[in-house]
């Protein structure tokens, strides 16, 4: 009989314990996240359209007169990498891409005698 009692307090004693830490909040790891929540800032999600931008302009200064396109596509690169931010890899990748273009576009208009302006 007495370990019935004494049973029946540490159960008792458990769920008031249990019931006070969800009333205090302090829920351990239960209210953890996997993924740190981070908002991207306006001017990241600008600066990867503008980086994106940047390379479909390159490309298209490819085929269509280099000297008048793909300079502004490289300012528009270096804007979108002076932001910064989460989109820093992709703005660098479209300054390389832009002048890559620049030169294959050159070549291209020089070797089809097009012209380059």
């Amino acid at each position: 009989m007495a370990a019935a009692t004494a049973r029946a307090s540490a159960e008792g004693r458990s769920a008031r314990l249990a019931i006070a830490r969800l009333r205090s909040g302090s829920q351990g790891h239960l209210g953890e996240m996997s993924v740190p929540s981070t908002r991207e800032r306006p001017g990241e999600a600008v600066a990867g359209l503008l980086a994106s931008l940047s390379i479909f302009a390159s490309l298209l200064g490819l085929a269509y007169r280099p000297v008048r396109v793909i300079p502004f596509a490289i300012a528009i690169a270096l804007v979108a990498s002076a932001i910064g931010g989460r989109h820093a890899r992709l703005a660098a990748i479209a300054v390389g891409v832009g002048g890559a273009c620049f030169v294959a576009g050159m070549a291209l208009a020089v070797i089809t005698k097009n012209p380059l302006y």
